[in-house]
């Protein structure tokens, strides 16, 4: 019986309910039941046993997957949690269960694959895998030569630097690039730190798949595109990396002081002026990845 079970987060993924990434957040929020019990992290399952996902019987899927090539327009948030109002899936409206491979920011539009074949999406987004994705990217002044070098060569965002890809000047304003990570916002980031700001941004290409739909629109992939994308995906490996080489910490060369330490070097008056920064210290204080990037400070998006 041990050689027909299956890891509980490949179980889900192949159930078409989610991607491995997906249910390893489910698991580990409790939310995943075998049996009734709630398990641990890389529990094995079989057909015999009975998973659920918030009460919800989950069982293996016995029709073939689906792969859509779908043009996000803005606005929408490519989310699998209906709550959220304008959400990819409420917006698409399948006729059965799909999520998105990958994500592609609010503000932006252009290709994203649905599917609801979990193994494949890991192996698509594993930056390590080097699969590229193409984006159309128009900003808010004159491109210079500098900034394409610049932009192709590494940048330092996220406590990371991102990988070094392609970069192809098209017009005074606009330019094509190729990533093959996916960090949050990170064409817009890149750009941010040359000091330029996105003012509009399209996927138009993963992997072997164009875009070549109308905006809000969806068609299946055909057989042919299939077949190529298996063929790139073979020897993909399945487990995510985004990241880059990580940024080196900066060593202290001197203890710590205290809050009491600190504020008794500081005027009172001084101390009740920098009372009003409160707003901007929390800003500092969120994980860079929550951090709104400087023109959504001055122009908060809604």
């Amino acid at each position: 019986m041990e050689d027909h079970k299956k890891r509980l987060n490949k179980f889900l993924s192949e159930s078409g309910y989610c991607s491995r990434r997906e249910a390893d957040r489910l698991i580990d929020e409790g939310r995943v039941t075998v049996n009734g019990l709630v398990p641990e992290m890389g529990t094995k399952v079989s057909t015999e046993d009975e998973i659920c996902v918030d009460g919800e019987l989950i069982k293996p899927k016995t029709e073939a997957f689906t792969y859509l090539a779908f043009n996000k327009p803005i606005g929408i948030e490519c989310t699998t949690n209906q709550e959220v109002k304008y959400n990819i899936v409420d917006y698409i409206n399948y006729h059965e269960r799909i999520f998105p491979i990958g994500r592609l920011d609010k503000d932006s539009e252009g290709l994203i694959l649905m599917t609801n074949d979990g193994d494949i999406v890991n192996k698509i987004l594993r930056g390590s895998n080097n699969h590229e994705k193409e984006y159309i990217v128009t900003v808010n002044k004159p491109i210079t030569d500098r900034f394409i070098e610049g932009m192709r060569n590494g940048v330092p965002i996220l406590d990371t630097i991102t990988k070094k890809c392609r970069v192809e000047q098209i017009s005074k304003n606009i330019f094509r690039i190729f990533l093959t990570q996916g960090l949050n916002r990170q064409i817009r980031r890149m750009c941010e730190y040359f000091d330029y700001e996105v003012s509009h941004l399209k996927r138009v290409k993963v992997l072997n798949i164009g875009l070549d739909v109308p905006v809000g629109k969806y068609r299946n992939l055909t057989a042919a595109e299939m077949k190529e994308l298996n063929t790139i995906l073979e020897h993909s490996e399945k487990h995510i990396v985004e990241q880059g080489p990580q940024l080196p910490q900066a060593k202290r060369n001197f203890p710590r002081e205290k809050q009491s330490q600190r504020q008794a070097r500081v005027p009172r008056n001084e101390r009740r002026e920098n009372a009003t920064n409160d707003k901007s210290r929390e800003l500092d204080r969120k994980p860079m990845a929550e951090r709104p990037l400087r023109n959504e400070r001055r122009n908060p998006r809604k």
